[in-house]
C-alpha cells in the first residue's frame, strides 16, 4: 500500500507542483480544495469557482482524484470575525496567520485524516524537519518567496506529519517544473492580498462590516490638515491615499501616518521620515513557540512583516509574551501584526505585536 498523501490545492502553480512532485515519488496523492469563503461577486459568479475550476484541471492534468470541502463557517467563526474585531480596535490584522493555525492545520488536515491520509501537504514555501517526534520548520531556500511568517501561530502538533515539497526550490524552479508535468496553471499569476477580499477594493469591501465615520487628519501638535473617510482603512506609515498633498506651511515633503486615534476619530499624520515612527522594541501579547526557546534572553533575527529582510534583536521572555529589541529601530510597527523570531534556519514561532516601544 502506498502511504497516502492529501494535498491542499489552491489552484494556483505551487501546490500543482507539489502534488504533482509527490505523485512522481510514489506516494497515493488526493488533491482537496478548501471553500473558505461563500459569497457571490457583481455578476452572480461565485468568487470561488474559478480557483475550484483550475483545481479539477489541474487534478485531471496530473491524474490524481480531487474533492472540496467547505470550511466557510469556521472561518466566519474562527479568523473573519477576529480580522473585522482587530479593525475595529485600530489594529492591522494578519488573517492569513490564523487561517493556517485554525482551518489549514486544523479542520481541514482533521477532513485529511478522514480520507486516509498519512501526511497532509500543502505548497507553502518552507521546509520542515520531523525528528525523534519533533517538529522544526524551517526558512525556505527561497528567501525572497519565504511562508514561515505566515505560520508562524501553527502549533507544534499541528505539524505532525506535514509535507512542504517546494520548500527546497526557488520559484523559477517551480515554474519550470510545472512546465514539465505539463501543468495548465503554469504561467498563473501568483494571488495576492488576503483572500476573501481578493481584487476588489479594500476599503468597500471594510465598509460592509464596519461603520465608517469622516474624521479629521491632524498632525501631532494637534493642526487639521485634512479629512479621512474612516480611520480603520489606514495602516501606520501609509504615505499614499492620504488625499492630503502638500500644505502651505508644510515642509513639502510626503505625509504618512503616524497614529491611528479610534476613540477621538483622528488619523495623526507627519511629514518626512518623522523619528517618531521608528521604534527600537516591541512587546506582544503572548507568543507561539513552534520551538522552544534556547532560554529566557537570547540573541535572534525577527520579521515584523512578510519579506522584511530578517532584521538582528535580542528576544526576552516575559509573563505576558515576548519583548523584541531591535540592533536598529524598525519603521511603522503596527499592532495587530505578527512578530516572528528565528535561529538560523529554524523558525521559532510568534506573537501578536501589542505596542511598539
Amino acid at each position: 500500500m502506498k502511504n497516502r498523501v492529501v494535498v491542499g490545492m489552491s489552484g494556483g502553480v505551487d501546490s500543482a507542483v507539489a502534488a504533482a512532485l509527490l505523485k512522481e515519488q510514489g506516494f497515493d496523492v488526493v488533491g482537496l480544495y478548501m471553500a473558505n469563503w461563500r459569497e457571490e461577486s457583481d455578476d452572480g459568479c461565485c468568487t470561488g469557482e474559478q480557483d475550484w475550476s483550475d483545481v479539477r484541471d489541474v487534478c485531471d492534468a496530473i491524474g490524481i482524484p480531487y474533492y472540496s470541502a467547505d470550511f466557510s463557517q469556521q472561518y466566519l467563526d474562527d479568523v473573519f470575525k477576529l480580522f473585522v474585531e482587530e479593525y475595529k480596535r485600530g489594529r492591522t490584522p494578519n488573517p492569513d496567520v490564523l487561517c493556517n493555525r485554525e482551518i489549514k492545520f486544523g479542520p481541514f488536515a482533521d477532513f485529511a485524516r478522514q480520507m486516509g491520509a498519512e501526511y497532509i501537504a500543502t505548497g507553502h514555501y518552507c521546509r520542515i524537519s520531523h525528528d525523534g517526534g519533533v517538529n522544526t520548520l524551517l526558512r525556505a531556500a527561497d528567501e525572497n518567496k519565504d511562508q514561515t511568517y505566515f505560520l508562524n501561530q501553527v502549533r507544534q502538533e499541528q505539524l505532525n506529519g506535514v509535507l512542504f515539497p517546494i520548500g527546497g526550490m526557488l520559484k523559477p524552479e517551480v515554474r519550470a517544473l510545472a512546465e514539465r508535468f505539463n501543468i495548465p496553471v503554469a504561467k498563473k499569476k501568483d494571488s495576492t492580498g488576503v483572500c476573501f477580499i481578493g481584487e476588489r477594493n479594500f476599503r468597500k469591501f471594510l465598509a460592509q462590516y464596519i461603520p465608517m465615520r469622516k474624521g479629521d487628519i491632524v498632525t501631532a501638535d494637534g493642526k487639521v490638515v485634512g479629512t479621512h473617510d474612516g480611520v480603520f482603512f489606514y495602516t501606520l506609515g501609509q504615505r499614499r491615499g492620504l488625499g492630503i498633498g502638500g500644505s502651505a506651511d508644510g515642509t513639502g515633503e510626503r505625509w504618512f501616518v503616524l497614529k491611528k486615534d479610534v476613540e477621538k476619530n483622528l488619523l495623526i499624520v507627519s511629514q518626512g521620515e518623522d523619528d517618531a515612527l521608528f521604534s527600537g522594541a516591541l512587546e506582544t501579547e503572548g507568543f507561539n513557540f513552534i520551538t522552544p526557546p534556547p532560554c529566557r534572553e537570547f540573541a535572534c533575527m525577527a520579521r515584523i512583516k512578510h519579506r522584511q529582510p530578517l532584521q538582528s534583536a535580542v528576544a526576552t521572555v516575559t509573563e505576558g509574551g515576548v519583548r523584541v529589541e531591535f540592533e536598529q529601530k524598525q519603521r511603522a510597527i503596527a499592532p495587530g501584526q505578527y512578530a516572528v523570531l528565528y535561529l538560523g534556519e529554524v523558525c521559532l514561532g510568534g506573537g501578536v505585536i501589542s505596542r511598539a516601544l
